[in-house]
């Protein structure tokens, strides 16, 4: 099974995927940070599916990989950048993935997601809306200087498309 060569690979979520390769249950919780389409599969589908295909092996494998350098990558974000700096990070990222200049999100879940106080979200959203980075109201972000966005970003926006993309 190809993906569409136009698809990057963070377009493709495979939560699961190493049950290709004989786990049956994963100790992670998944949360759709945006809206999007999903698809389900059995684990013991994958896993026939995967005797009979290597791409799929491959696919699934990589896929891991993907996750796990994401993981490594903003854990060390999270731990070295301030949080204007995660925050832009994490809405270039959002914006990437929702191939959209308009998303959904409120203050409440960014603040879990950045693993800062609300508090301090509403904050760096109000400073990035004084400098016309974004729009920001009612849960509704609208970007309007992506590059303002990059350059209070830290390196780790680049990093993640290079190494995740």
């Amino acid at each position: 099974m190809a993906r569409p060569s136009k698809l990057p690979l963070w377009g493709v979520k495979a939560l699961g995927a190493m049950s290709s390769r004989g786990l049956h249950t994963s100790k992670v919780r998944a949360i759709a940070q945006l809206p999007m389409h999903a698809s389900r599969l059995l684990a013991s589908q994958l896993r026939t599916a995967a005797v009979s295909s290597k791409p799929i092996v491959e696919l699934c494998i990589r896929y891991n990989e993907v996750l796990l350098d994401h993981a490594r990558i903003t854990a060390a974000c999270n731990a070295l950048h301030h949080a204007e700096a995660r925050f832009c990070r994490w809405l270039l990222q959002a914006r990437d993935r929702a191939e959209s200049n308009t998303i959904l999100l409120t203050q409440e879940f960014l603040s879990e997601m950045l693993g800062v106080r609300r508090t301090s979200v509403t904050d760096v959203a109000s400073k990035m809306q004084a400098v016309g980075a974004i729009s920001y109201s009612r849960g509704v972000i609208k970007f309007i200087d992506l590059g303002k966005l990059r350059n209070m970003s830290c390196e780790c926006y680049e990093t993640l498309r290079e190494n995740t993309g």
